[in-house]
């Protein structure tokens, strides 16, 4: 088996990745070699969104990525929406809608209606649907989530306001 050596730029710093496999997934990378476990492993056939990322600005599963085809890539998760120790705006509108429930769609969830917002301030709720429908939630029955979009929506607006 060949190993690998490549850097990979996630959440605005390089992290290197040593003797790594080439068929490694993105996911397992992010969380097993650089220890950063926002996003989910849950089905690994990009059916359930819980390992959404971003890579170059378009949300992937990350389960399905190579990770080594992602070098020279910028790569977003749920741990770079905002700064350390601070929540992003969606974050704090999941908590107050109280659309976080057993938590293991939300990161994947947040990656995607923080692009989702970054293009679309005023989405309605078909075109929220239509984001989020690569991202799984079984707890939620998804009415608190779009409520949580709505919210952050509107206080992107009023900050830019």
């Amino acid at each position: 088996m060949t190993t690998n050596h490549y850097t990979l730029k996630v959440n605005g710093k390089e992290h290197q990745v040593a003797d790594a496999w080439t068929g490694e997934s993105l996911l397992w990378v992010l969380r097993e070699r650089l220890g950063l476990p926002g996003a989910k492993n849950a089905c690994e056939e990009g059916e359930c969104g819980s390992c959404s990322v971003r890579i170059d600005n378009e949300v992937v599963c990350g389960c399905l990525v190579l990770a080594a085809t992602a070098v020279d890539c910028e790569i977003t998760t749920i741990e770079g929406l905002a700064p350390e120790g601070e929540l992003a705006d969606v974050q704090e509108a999941f908590i107050e809608a109280g659309a976080v429930q057993c938590g293991f769609c939300t990161p994947g969830l947040l990656v995607t209606i923080d692009k989702l917002l970054e293009t679309n301030d005023q989405p309605d709720d078909l075109t929220v649907r239509e984001a989020i429908s690569g991202n799984l939630c079984r707890c939620t029955g998804y009415g608190r989530i779009l409520e949580a979009v709505n919210l952050a929506a509107t206080k992107r607006r009023e900050a830019t306001s």
